[in-house]
């Protein structure tokens, strides 16, 4: 996907200049020759067809069809005016209206220009290992298997899988987000990321058009052409409105001299004005302009929005439904509590006789367990067990010199004494309701230890459910297949306004359809895999961590890119403000057209009124449109 050389602006906006130019040798020779003179004539004829040579070869197309858009209009009002000997006014309406289109061109250039500069982010080589011999290659000559070498400080120019070194990596291209990642061997790169710090060799996994890169240019691209429903209703308004404007035109033109007497060719001159300030570019412009750089803004911000539709659906949600576990927790058990209670045992000595056990175990918790040895560099690993097996349903068990050990839920304990755990009951319990499992370790003697494992709650998801809040977003809920217990502690400490616990992938679904009926917008954000026909089912679905899955990118309407829940108010105040300066722009254009053809009634409508009108309608709704550039998080 390569981007297009830019132009030069003499060359790019050339019919513009020149036509200017013999606007001015036209305005030149009036003085000179007088406005009747042959020379005065070609020069303002000249700059018509100079400028006016795209404009008249839709609008004559356009005509013969009987297809009324704003360049139909601009035609016919360009050769009324020669017809009635307004050459100069001919003319200036012409280049005035190139003038128009050439800004309305850069502001969409302008707004666009994030997603050209995604473009270059990716470099265009790389240093490749093949056959034992290092090449410096283009990447289109990159193959699947290749080793890419990135020193220090480089781009990483594929998608690929770590194989060997250790740094950190700057991946704010791909998921908005500035502070650099550890990056070893086993995690994947996405091309256009920094290498910051050490020497890495990557396994290339994915060819140029297929990294993760060159998707979310696509998918932008495609989202900036696709029609919002605003744009639509502009579309279907513009339709009517057109053919409505040549009628009113061409009243306004015969009327007052058949019914009244007046001169003929001074309310030709006003029906032309008419055609000229009824020209619909400010209300056509209005909306995609907005769209496309709002569009543009969350894709610098690593917020792939899938379309216009999904932005105008996400400014206006009245619930947000989350899923738990990998949304608004991080969806890796961790240990969060470890209670001795055999005070003759040494808390490091039990953690290792623990983790010596769970090492054998298949488990998901036997890892958060392992994990938690490692960190406080417990040797584990040297520890001799025999009678290794599994208590189905309850845990596991294992001789540790002579004596043997038991790891599981308290059930297995009462009925291992013979006799409730009570001591120890309420430190359980307390455990519990804080929506962690907790597990009990000890001999057929009595209890060693306790360990709650929890999956753990993300950083900025308490800080982005109340934001959510404060914009306004009624109901937030967290949507999990957890026991009430648990989903009620997360649920009160990340502070959504309901729960709803024990719910299979169906419920969810299920759950879904029936916010929709009560809160008629609704947004589900998840992980994009198992959530996929809730994602579906919400009027916009939103995945997380976007640059790590396909899923992701492909199920959901929006896809925040990193793992960073705070990039959803963002995305909610972007919407809205795109809203709010639709709005605005539709209002603003039909208001200005309005006051100008009100002009017409005592007669003091002109060519330039009209021009000007227009013109600066366009102007004043492109520049709205590009404030949606300075919306940050």
């Amino acid at each position: 996907m390569k981007p297009q050389k830019k132009e030069p602006f003499w060359k790019e906006y050339s019919t513009v200049l020149a036509s200017l130019l013999f606007v001015v040798l036209g305005y030149v020779s009036q003085s000179i020759n007088g406005e009747e003179s042959l020379p005065t004539i070609a020069a303002f004829l000249a700059a018509i067809l100079i400028g006016g040579f795209s404009l008249f070869k839709t609008g004559f197309k356009n005509l013969f069809r009987l297809e009324f858009d704003m360049r139909t209009l601009m035609t016919i009002a360009i050769i009324g005016a020669g017809f009635i000997g307004e050459w100069s006014e001919g003319a200036v309406v012409v280049i005035l209206f190139a003038i128009s289109e050439a800004l309305e061109k850069y502001s969409m250039d302008k707004a666009r220009a994030s997603i050209r500069s995604l473009m270059d982010i990716a470099p265009k080589e790389a240093l490749i290992r093949r056959n034992g011999q290092e090449l410096l290659i283009k990447v289109d000559d990159i193959q699947i298997g290749d080793i890419m070498i990135v020193k220090p400080g480089q781009k990483i120019a594929m998608d690929g899988t770590v194989v060997k070194g250790y740094s950190s990596v700057n991946q704010a291209a791909i998921t908005g987000e500035s502070v650099p990642l550890e990056k070893s061997v086993d995690d994947d790169v996405f091309a256009g990321t920094l290498n910051t710090e050490g020497l890495l060799e990557v396994k290339v996994t994915k060819r140029v058009d297929d990294t993760t890169i060159a998707k979310i240019i696509h998918l932008v691209e495609e989202a900036q052409a696709e029609r919002a429903p605003s744009q639509a209703f502009v579309d279907k308004f513009a339709k009517y409105y057109t053919p409505a404007i040549i009628v009113i035109a061409a009243l306004v033109a015969i009327i007052p001299p058949l019914l009244f007497q007046a001169d003929w060719s001074e309310w030709i001159y006003q029906g032309l004005a008419v055609l000229v300030v009824g020209c619909p570019c400010a209300l056509v412009i209005s909306t995609p302009v907005a769209i496309v750089t709002a569009i543009g803004n969350a894709a610098r911000n690593g917020v792939l929005i899938k379309g216009g539709v999904y932005l105008e659906e996400a400014g206006a949600l009245n619930a947000i439904a989350f899923d738990k576990t990998g949304t608004l927790t991080k969806g890796v058990p961790a240990v969060t509590d470890y209670v001795m209670l055999d005070n003759e045992q040494k808390e490091s000595e039990l953690l290792s006789i623990i983790a010596a056990l769970e090492y054998n175990s298949q488990h998901p918790l036997a890892s958060a367990i392992i994990k938690k040895a490692e960190e406080k560099e417990i040797s584990f690993k040297d520890v001799v067990v025999e009678d290794f097996s599994s208590i189905t349903g309850k845990g596991i068990k294992g001789t540790i010199n002579g004596l043997t050990y038991f790891i599981g839920n308290p059930k297995l304990f009462e009925e291992l004494l013979d006799h409730s755990i009570s001591p120890e009951s309420k430190k359980i319990n307390d455990l519990q309701l804080q929506g962690k499992t907790v597990m009990v370790v000890g001999t057929t003697d009595g209890l060693s230890a306790l360990i709650a494992v929890a999956d753990e709650v993300r950083e900025s998801s308490l800080s982005t459910i109340a934001r959510l809040h404060e914009l306004g977003i009624k109901k937030t809920i967290m949507l999990t297949g957890d026991n009430k217990g648990t989903g009620n502690a997360i649920g009160k400490l990340v502070g959504v306004s309901d729960i709803e616990a024990e719910l299979l992938p169906q419920d969810k679904l299920a759950f879904i359809k029936k916010l929709r009926d009560e809160h008629g917008k609704v947004a589900m954000v998840g992980d994009g895999v198992n959530d996929a026909p809730a994602l579906a089912s919400a009027t916009v679905g939103i995945a997380m961590g976007g640059a790590g899955t396909d899923t992701a990118l492909e199920t959901a309407d929006i896809a925040l890119m990193g793992d960073d829940l705070k990039k959803l108010p963002f995305t909610i105040k972007l919407s809205r403000k795109a809203l709010t300066i639709i709005k605005q722009n539709i209002t603003f254009s039909l208001a200005i057209k309005l006051i100008a053809l009100m002009l017409v009634i005592p007669g003091w409508l002109t060519l330039w009124i009209a021009i000007f009108a227009d013109m600066g309608a366009t102007l004043i709704v492109t520049l709205n449109g590009l404030r949606l550039l300075r919306v940050k998080e």
